[in-house]
């Protein structure tokens, strides 16, 4: 296998530290709570129109994500794809400065569109990592990847904190008039993910082919590409088997990302820069468990890794639904925040062990698609069970289920045989 240079492996995980801005104060702690408690008439009609938002957003990666996966291994334009998905992410999440307290549907429109922009371009972020990453080191620099996210969330989230919410004049100009310095956020959300996400543009290489394809026979090579694809994933049993497993836990993971700044607002009385620091706090957790874990990752095997990971969310979650006070409440956020970068990370370096050369694209595709094809149940249940019992205590008890059964699911993978069926299926890209 290639070897490639420092500065590549550097310059791919330095993604994730740009786009860990948007999913930490746009997705979780930030945009989320101000739209609930500012844009939303209330905090429990916020937390609905919310879960609607990201419940639509998931059905749209789980449509779109197997195909553009396909197209991008045939046409070898995953780093057009990248560009493309980071490009609207960027310019939709600076849009979202704009919208009000009362423009509900606008916010939720740009919010859903940065949304879908960001999942996809994962997908194409997701599929480098099995052509540069050694197959020794796979889970480490893939842990890498997931602990520089959280240093770049962590950072970003300082800043905002500093420059941008807790000072009586905020800096740029920004009024605290209409939640405006607020809203700012978002345009350093934007600039901090395209600045930092110019090195892997520049120095990941991609393989290129001799020979140009017209787009209309570029796409029924893909739409055939991926209708075998998927009959070959039903053969790669343990793929299979993850892809079921990672369908049900990351549920669980997303409806908590969505909603952990959301609950601690509307439960526990955490305010804007409470949140903030409850953010920075969890990204500090995460970054810890994600660096840490890489090792345990190539040492131990991903599905340990995993199993571990989840029982630590089963556990602190069910902690944070019983809690009645706030120090309860902080002791069950930090063990899931030691164990959320862990999962997202030996998640992606196992299928990367699972999955052979050429299809790497759509097999990452197929993992978005496992992530986002049953991601509406989440938010959706724990929507109905905030809605129906007035309570956001029931409703985040909800997650519970889904940890459980992708823990449940996890177990039955044979993490030997799958590394073992992918290298005797490998096979070199097509020209």
């Amino acid at each position: 296998m290639q070897t490639y240079p420092r500065r590549t492996l550097w310059a791919w995980a330095l993604y994730d530290f740009a786009n860990s801005a948007f999913t930490t104060l746009v997705v979780t702690f930030v945009y989320a709570t101000y739209f609930t408690q500012a844009i939303a008439a209330d905090s429990v009609t916020g937390t609905t129109l919310w879960s609607r938002a990201v419940t639509v957003s998931g059905i749209l990666v789980a449509l779109l994500s197997p195909f553009l996966g396909a197209l991008a291994d045939q046409g070898h334009y995953r780093k057009r794809f990248l560009a493309a998905a980071t490009g609207v992410c960027v310019l939709t999440t600076a849009a979202l400065f704009f919208p009000r307290p009362g423009q509900v549907l606008e916010a939720l429109i740009l919010f859903t569109i940065a949304n879908v922009a960001f999942e996809l371009g994962n997908v194409f972020y997701n599929a480098f990592l099995p052509d540069i990453a050694p197959h020794g080191r796979i889970g480490r620099i893939s842990g890498y990847g997931w602990a520089l996210g959280y240093v770049g969330g962590l950072l970003c989230l300082a800043v905002a904190l500093v420059g941008l919410v807790m000072p009586e004049a905020p800096l740029g100009g920004f009024s605290k008039t209409d939640g405006e310095n607020v809203r700012a956020t978002n345009l350093l959300v934007a600039v901090w993910y395209a600045l930092f996400s110019v090195p892997l543009l520049l120095w990941v290489p991609e393989h290129r082919p001799k020979h140009r394809v017209q787009l209309p026979i570029l796409l029924r090579q893909a739409a055939r590409q991926l209708g075998e694809t998927f009959h070959e994933v039903r053969r790669y049993r343990q793929v299979a088997r993850l892809l079921l497993a990672h369908l049900l836990y990351n549920d669980g993971l997303l409806t908590l990302f969505a909603f952990g700044g959301i609950y601690a607002a509307g439960t526990f009385g955490f305010q804007t820069d409470e949140i903030i620091v409850f953010g920075i706090v969890l990204n500090v957790a995460a970054g810890l468990g994600a660096w840490l874990f890489g090792f345990i990752d190539d040492y131990l095997g991903g599905k340990r890794a995993l199993m571990l990971s989840l029982g630590g969310l089963l556990g602190a979650t069910l902690l944070a639904v019983l809690a009645t006070d706030r120090l309860l409440f902080w002791v069950a956020a930090l063990i899931i925040g030691l164990c959320v970068g862990p999962n997202q990370s030996a998640s992606r370096s196992l299928l990367g062990r699972f999955t052979p050369l050429g299809k790497r694209n759509e097999f990452y595709g197929f993992f978005a698609f496992s992530g986002k094809a049953t991601a509406f149940l989440g938010p959706l249940l724990l929507g109905l069970f905030t809605d129906w019992s007035g309570s956001q205590r029931v409703g985040v008890s909800s997650v519970l289920l889904f940890f459980g059964l992708g823990l449940w699911l996890l177990l039955r993978i044979d993490e030997a045989e799958g590394v073992r069926q992918a290298q005797e299926q490998q096979r070199e890209p097509e020209l």
